[in-house]
């Protein structure tokens, strides 16, 4: 029975396709798409493949078909297999395919390996491009944390972070699912790239990790996060919290992000470190850091930002902020210390910080310096500010400013508070009382993409900004509530 239900259904298929399109003479074509175990296909948005299905299309040469493979709960895509000549990506569940003849595809699915102890987390570093997912909490309560993760293991090391220069990057997906890794111990004085993960190039997500008493790493570059210590993959949807501290590239959630992604993130707690150092990111080398935030206290020599410490040339923060503190350590040797961003020769936008930081030279409520860079024989870069504000008291001794601390770059449309701030000047922005920094006007004259609502808790996701007007200063529509 069950097999004729299921021919009755291809012939179906089969004359409900063919009949699309058609004219007379146009050669006919067979496409059979048949699934593994663990997914489905959408074929032209309509059509729902699992298992196997033949679809005869009678149309001309060069047919697209659109494909859209679908992992069910505890499965990823893999990639398609077969006849895939003409499909735009294999490795990409969402493709085409050209028909200009009988095909037969497969789109291959594999189910996610499970973590469920120490033990599980672990034996990660075995295959690096696999594809991972947390069913629970891991904490010191949980089988295989004293031999792997506690203040005794490794010989008083703790955790060894996943994933390195020698061994290989982490290049598969980890998904926490929204479970928290706890009472993380890492203190390694002479080592590099420290985190929960050593070095990522693929997918980190949905995790929270907090750090045990300490996550210190001594190396040079020392390349210290709470999660990852360098980033060239994504980091999404995740944070971690504790103290985190190292020579130097040292971010509460990522030391270094090289190229990659850091979106929907924070950190609460305290980083320490050389240079860079940032509540959320270290040094953000040509990646994107967004819609993110930091309220973890930053002590640094240098380049120390409340949420990235440098930002650097072909970089981008957007829609975060910050409201910790920046301290500069050894004044007056400290410098290049801002609110939000230390040193910045990227793109900072429609941000903000409200911590209060605290240096020797080149400091600002957000921006210690906009600066200018260069790349080896290449043309100059300008850090650029637009649509941001601070809030923060500022001291210093030079180059001190309520917005920006030194600026060489274009600042438009950011303001600061130059009662809040004791500031009454800047390197870029405009000064406003508190007052005009809690009025709607002084930002949508800008122009920002602000609205007015009527309390903290109501939001209006279609504008950037909210306000409530006279009443707050201007918040991300995306944030939580304060």
């Amino acid at each position: 029975m069950h097999v004729k239900r299921f021919s009755i259904f291809l012939i179906m298929v089969a004359l409900i396709v063919g009949m699309v399109g058609c004219s007379s003479g146009d050669p006919i074509y067979t496409l059979t798409i048949m699934t593994t175990a663990g997914g489905a296909v959408a074929v032209d948005n309509n059509l729902i493949i699992r298992g196997t299905a033949i679809i005869t299309y009678n149309v001309t040469v060069g047919t697209v078909v659109s494909l859209n493979a679908t992992p069910d709960a505890g499965y990823f895509f893999v990639n398609w297999t077969g006849d895939v000549g003409t499909i735009g990506n294999v490795n990409t569940a969402a493709t085409n395919i050209t028909v200009n003849g009988n095909y037969t595809i497969t789109a291959i699915f594999r189910a996610l390996k499970k973590i469920r102890d120490w033990y599980d987390l672990d034996a990660i570093r075995n295959n690096l491009r696999d594809h991972y997912i947390l069913m629970n909490d891991l904490d010191a309560t949980t089988a295989g944390y004293e031999e792997l993760a506690s203040p005794t293991s490794n010989e008083g090391k703790g955790w060894e972070p996943i994933g390195n220069s020698t061994s290989g990057n982490f290049a598969g997906t980890f998904d926490g699912q929204g479970y928290e890794i706890r009472d993380l111990f890492i203190i390694r004085p002479t080592e590099s790239n420290l985190g929960l993960f050593g070095c990522v190039n693929g997918t980190i997500e949905n995790i929270g990790v907090a750090v045990n008493a300490n996550l210190w790493g001594g190396g040079n570059p020392s390349v210290v996060g709470g999660l990852v210590g360098a980033n060239y993959g994504t980091v999404t949807n995740s944070y971690s919290t504790g103290s985190v501290a190292g020579y130097s590239d040292v971010g509460g959630l990522v030391g270094d992000n090289y190229g990659g992604t850091v979106s929907n993130c924070y950190f609460s707690g305290s980083v320490t470190g050389g240079n860079p150092v940032g509540g959320l990111v270290g040094g953000n080398f040509g990646g994107i850091v967004s819609y993110s935030h930091s309220s973890g206290s930053v002590s640094g020599h240098s380049f120390a930002g409340g949420l990235v410490g440098m930002n650097s040339v072909l970089s981008t923060v957007s829609n975060s902020y910050s409201t910790g503190s920046v301290t500069g350590i050894e004044v007056p040797l400290s410098g290049f210390l801002g609110g939000l961003v230390g040193y910045n020769c990227g793109t900072v936008s429609n941000s903000y910080s409200t911590g209060n930081v605290t240096g020797d030279e080149k400091v600002g409520g957000l921006v210690g310096c906009n600066c200018q860079c260069g790349i080896g024989n290449g043309p100059d870069f300008y850090g650029t500010v637009s649509d941001s504000y601070s809030t923060g008291s500022v001291s210093g001794n030079d180059l001190v400013g309520g917005l920006v601390g030194w600026n060489i770059g274009p600042v438009s449309d950011s303001f600061w508070d130059n009662e809040t701030s004791g500031q009454a000047t800047s390197g870029g922005g405009t000064g406003k009382t508190t007052a005009e920094m809690q009025n709607i006007t002084t930002f949508s004259g800008a122009p920002w993409n602000i609205t007015a609502v009527t309390n903290p808790s109501t939001r209006n996701l279609s504008y950037i900004w909210n306000i409530v007007d006279d009443v707050t200063y201007p918040f991300l529509s995306w944030q939580p509530v304060l």
